[in-house]
């Protein structure tokens, strides 16, 4: 009989999530930097073992918005446990439960849903610190089950799954066996491409970047994808580029490697800069480059 459980991760924004994820499938299907708030959109991943189905969702870093763009990431995160059967919590060992997350333990008891507490990053701290941080949650929230991990390395990861399995339920699975992820491969290829930015860029700069897939076409052994890079300031642009287009070669570059590994193919990557002003903060823009209230 098949069995399927839809899995929420949340948590503060750069806590591991969305490395987790990535861990668990296997592929990258998440991007990953050490800025904070890289999660924009709800990212399904798909990790289908014999009769089980796991869907886990990957959501935007839980923080106090300062745009709409903000508001959105934060309604998104929200808005995913109300439909999931299940959270793991994500945190770092930080002793004492956070601000942030005490309002994550209050909206998960407001879903009416079971949580596994995973205390992240155990390698960069004592055994002290990780004990206290435990104990701390544990105190605020009747977590079904605390793991430590690693999530960049992959411990325990093997036994957070295992917790997992009490959430599955007998049911038919929503995806194909084969699938982990419902992001389209236009979605892949731009936060991919932003994954670049966010990793070349100065500090001022990759909050305000968003990418847009103008064109994906696959002809024979090769897809032509054509992006345009929104920033908000024609300053911004600037530094995008580089002096003598160096930076910007240097996204595309990366950006194709990595899209190469991903499709399996070769890739032509033609990439464009454009300001958009104040984009986060116009419901219009935000629209128009796919951050949908209603989404």
């Amino acid at each position: 009989m098949s069995r399927t459980a839809f899995i929420a991760i949340v948590g503060r924004p750069n806590v591991g999530k969305s490395t987790l994820l990535n861990h668990i499938l296997g592929e990258k299907v998440a991007i990953v930097s050490k800025r904070p708030q890289t999660t924009r959109n709800r990212i399904t991943g798909i990790h289908t073992v014999g009769e089980d189905q796991y869907v886990f969702l990957d959501t935007p870093g839980v923080h106090r918005p300062r745009t709409k763009l903000g508001d959105y990431m934060v309604k998104a995160a929200s808005d995913t446990l109300g439909g999931a059967d299940a959270a793991l919590l994500v945190v770092e060992p930080r002793g004492a439960v956070g601000d942030i997350e005490g309002e994550i333990l209050e909206k998960i008891k407001r879903a009416g849903i079971g949580a596994i507490l995973v205390v992240n990053k155990t390698d960069s701290v004592t055994a002290e610190n990780v004990a206290k941080t435990i104990a701390a949650y544990s105190a605020a929230f009747d977590f079904d089950a605390v793991v430590p991990t690693v999530a960049k390395s992959g411990k325990n990861v093997d036994v957070l799954l295992s917790e997992c399995e009490r959430y599955l339920t007998e049911s038919a699975w929503f995806f194909p066996e084969e699938m982990i992820t419902d992001q389209t491969e236009r979605q892949i290829a731009a936060e991919i491409i932003r994954e670049k930015l966010l990793k070349t860029l100065s500090d001022e700069v990759p909050h305000g970047v968003a990418v847009s897939i103008e064109e994906f076409t696959e002809t024979g052994k090769l897809i032509r994808i054509r992006a345009d890079i929104y920033c908000e300031r024609t300053s911004h642009k600037g530094i995008i580029i580089g002096a003598h287009g160096e930076t910007l070669k240097r996204v595309g570059s990366k950006s194709r490697e990595d899209l190469e590994k991903f499709f399996g193919t070769k890739v032509f990557l033609d990439l464009w800069v454009k300001v958009k002003e104040n984009w986060r903060d116009s419901q219009f823009n935000l629209n128009d480059l796919g951050y949908r209230k209603d989404e």
